[in-house]
């Protein structure tokens, strides 16, 4: 996720870092190519392309223009449900630190221990990647036994939250708590259990793939037909108004492409390693054991 700032108008007109241009730039360098050509051909009158209607482009233009607005809508709240969700999470990590001090120390460590590896497991599964064993080893106090184990879970997150729940009935079976307590303190449970099934759901249902073919394919041809119908009568100019219409189109479709799935590591994608990494520092703080340093950004990027 992009963090800086905020630019001067200067700075923002020019900046390359976490914009989309990189992504549209080979086919807004195509179609600017094309439009210099044919404009030029118009302007020195060697040749004169068959000019298409332009009220033709305009209607087209404007539908374009509310399904690409409809998909970018769509493909945002997908991006802020998923920053929500994380926000449950982190605001649940700080539930259990304060109800579980009720519990004894060690009953409360193994706890908090729970917490931080489900958030740690979270992450990698909507990555589809692995953490590293030997920085989780030392966050989360786990032995390697139980990196193992969980290591072979179908689904670690979930196996997670058995255990906390397994810590909880004990401490209602031994006493610690009473039936009251032990209820609340499951709604925490309950509350993680729906933050990995919302952000499942994210991860495994993207848009409709023949709606962002479809999308895709109409900004594409609409770009490129866009000179043969604006050279003739722009001439040298062509090039500029296209350019603009052009990256307008192109880079709205690439951006909601970009944003649909908000767990990446993309520039504008989560920053789920900083916020895993906020909940370690916070919960471990409490425990009085040491503290991992904060991620820093890369480049004003922050994974």
């Amino acid at each position: 996720m992009i963090v800086r700032d905020q630019p001067s108008i200067f700075k923002l007109l020019f900046s390359w870092r976490g914009t989309i241009l990189p992504k549209v730039l080979p086919p807004l360098g195509v179609v600017m190519l094309l439009s210099t050509v044919i404009g030029g051909l118009s302007y020195i009158n060697i040749f004169h392309f068959p000019e298409l209607p332009l009220v033709g482009f305009t209607l087209i233009g404007v539908v374009l223009s509310i399904f690409l607005g409809f998909k970018n809508s769509a493909c945002y709240d997908r991006w802020w449900e998923a920053r929500r969700l994380w926000g449950i999470l982190i605001a649940n990590a700080r539930h259990f630190d304060r109800d579980c001090r009720m519990l004894s120390q060690g009953r409360r460590e193994r706890i908090i221990q729970h917490v931080i590896v489900f958030a740690n497991v979270l992450r990698d599964r909507l990555r589809h990647q692995t953490a590293n064993p030997t920085e989780l080893v030392q966050t989360s106090g786990m032995s390697q036994q139980a990196l193992t184990q969980l290591y072979q879970q179908a689904n670690a997150p979930q196996y997670t939250l058995s255990l906390i729940q397994w810590e909880l009935m004990q401490a209602l079976k031994d006493g610690e708590i009473s039936d009251i307590i032990y209820a609340q303190m499951n709604e925490h449970v309950m509350e993680l259990s729906m933050v990995q099934t919302g952000c499942d759901r994210i991860a495994t249902t993207p848009l409709p793939f023949a709606y962002s073919v479809l999308l895709n394919r109409t900004v594409y041809f609409f770009c490129f037909m866009l000179p043969f119908s604006l050279g003739s009568t722009l001439g040298l100019a062509t090039p500029l108004l296209v350019g603009i219409l052009a990256y307008t189109f192109l880079g709205l479709d690439a951006l909601s492409s970009e944003i649909e799935e908000p767990f990446g590591t993309q520039s504008n994608d989560l920053p789920l390693d900083s916020m895993v990494r906020t909940i370690e520092i916070e919960l471990l703080g409490t425990l009085g054991k040491p503290t991992p340093p904060p991620i820093q950004a890369l480049d004003n990027n922050l994974l």
